[in-house]
């Protein structure tokens, strides 16, 4: 999820490395977590978003993981797995044995195929069937599992190590629908023992977990917030012992490790923001044109300082730095705020001014309702522009933009995986899951000729089309890329292992010294 190198930074100089492990006395005190990431759903066949992820890589189990700061996937509930062709087309896994569900039951070959299958069967609009656009079939027998591939896919082990790949009991979970209680039927590390929508998840260690993944884990309490200054100030009133996503940039702007109380991990991250374009032909945005002037408008660096603090960094190109094939590609084609290019673009068009177009984004994910309002403004300059801004409860959000309800949508992405082709068909591919209607044939190309090299490296040049194709058809305005800040109490350990390069939340981690 995030590439670059994770930096902790201890509040106290001098702590000694035996402090820093968990103490063993305190595996049954709860570590509370707060976060304003919201959970779509607990059934992984009907969440595509950071916060439902976070929630499924502690209390479900994938094929495959990946260890801290690892950028290859390595066995989870998996024995082995590997391509049995040189055409990367099939792909295969053994199980590990005594694998249990909370039932008892022994997880088999057959509860992968079939929490494969229902993720494609159910294809959800808030879903991740998109990851899986190139697996034909599967099929399976005893502990073994065979995924049939359409194309060349070298990716495919990194979506199977995602929360898509998440394995669910098969008498548990409907074939052909999302379930829709709050309860969870999975063989990670933890048990969800209970949850409140929007409120609340009680996790406590599973003591039957059979896997790959490292520590001992303390029971966990993960709070959500509204917003990010309502984390800030749970925070604060030390009523959460660990904050993370999102807290508010004014804060984050002032931590500082020297503070005795407390612990800043910071992370460079590849979490990026774009704001997306509705190209279908009922949007005033669809001529390509209009999106051109668009991005003559925009000032990143502005809406850095003035609405991030400084925490996050200009963003201009789909590919976030720190991964293979970066660019600036929108710096080189627009390097510059100009209302007169704009001007001109539209006059080609042939559009009426002002150009009138909707504007959605996520109420309470981080400072998204006063970046609208600086966005709004930048929009309007010069008055070629004029922008109706509303703010969406999360699910609501994501339904709107998946049904084109929007012209314009500001979304984080926390990349699934740590490779630059979660960028690629996932925001640009046709069929992508943020709906911007956007197609293109020599995008789809450079995607599919990506997938096919096993060395990731000889991608670089695909990757650098994509993102010249990208920039000249505007689908999206690629803004900023964040830094991860972790704080907690100064008593937690191993919150430098809750995010990084790899996507996973790992909830595990944490500890008491």
């Amino acid at each position: 999820m995030r590439i670059l190198v994770t930096l902790l930074v201890l509040a106290v100089v001098g702590i000694g490395g035996w402090q820093l492990l968990p103490s063993q006395g305190d595996k049954n005190r709860t570590i509370t977590v707060g976060t304003t990431d919201a959970v779509t759903s607990l059934d992984p066949a009907g969440a595509y978003d950071a916060g439902s992820w976070a929630l499924f890589n502690n209390v479900f189990q994938p094929l495959l993981t990946f260890d801290p700061g690892g950028v290859q996937p390595v066995p989870d509930a998996a024995q082995s797995c590997s391509f049995t062709d040189t055409a990367l087309q099939t792909y295969r896994c053994v199980l590990r044995d005594g694998i249990t569900f909370p039932s008892g039951r022994e997880m088999t070959a057959q509860d992968v195929k079939f929490s494969f299958d229902r993720v494609k069967r159910i294809n959800s609009d808030t879903g991740p069937a998109s990851l899986f656009s190139a697996l034909s079939s599967v099929t399976a027998s005893g502990m073994t599992v065979t995924f049939h591939l359409s194309a060349a896919d070298a990716t495919f082990p990194f979506k199977v190590a995602t929360g898509a790949g998440s394995i669910v009991d098969r008498d548990k979970y409907p074939a052909n629908s999302l379930r829709t209680d709050d309860a969870v039927d999975g063989t990670g590390p933890y048990r969800l023992t209970s949850y409140t929508q929007g409120k609340q998840a009680d996790l406590q260690p599973n003591t039957a977990y059979k896997g790959g993944l490292d520590g001992d884990g303390r029971p966990i309490k993960l709070d959500y917030y509204k917003d990010s200054a309502t984390l800030g100030s749970a925070y604060k009133a030390k009523r959460i012992d660990v904050a993370t996503r999102t807290l508010p940039p004014a804060m984050v702007s002032r931590l500082s490790p020297s503070d005795p109380d407390q612990r800043v991990t910071v992370a460079d991250s590849a979490e990026t923001r774009n704001l997306y374009f509705n190209t279908r032909k009922n949007s005033p945005l669809r001529d390509v044109l209009v999106r051109r002037a668009l991005a003559w408008l925009v000032d990143r660096d502005k809406l850095a300082a003035d609405v991030y603090d400084g925490t996050v960094d200009p963003l201009f190109s789909l590919i976030p730095a720190g991964l293979t094939g970066h660019t600036t590609s929108f710096f080189d084609d627009y390097p510059t705020q100009s209302v007169a290019k704009a001007k001109a673009l539209l006059e080609q068009a042939g559009v009426s001014t002002p150009v009138e177009f909707s504007f959605g984004y996520g109420i309470g994910h981080g400072a998204g309702a006063e970046e609208a309002t600086v966005l709004k403004k930048q929009l309007e300059a010069g008055g070629l522009f004029k922008v109706d801004v509303k703010g969406y409860e999360w699910t609501a959000f994501q339904k709107s933009w998946a049904a084109g309800k929007m012209d314009a949508w500001a979304v984080g992405w926390v990349a699934d995986y740590p490779d630059p082709d979660t960028f690629g068909a996932a925001l640009v591919g046709s069929g992508s899951t943020m709906s911007t209607g956007y197609s293109s044939a020599d995008v789809d190309r450079h995607i599919r000729s990506s997938q096919q090299y096993a060395d990731r490296a000889r991608t670089e040049a695909d990757f650098r089309d994509i993102q010249t194709d990208v920039a000249n058809d505007v689908p999206l305005l690629p803004l900023w890329q964040r830094r991860d800040y972790v704080v907690s109490d100064e008593d937690v350990v191993g919150t430098q292992y809750l995010t990084d390069s790899t996507g996973l939340f790992r909830l595990w981690s944490l500890g008491w010294i």
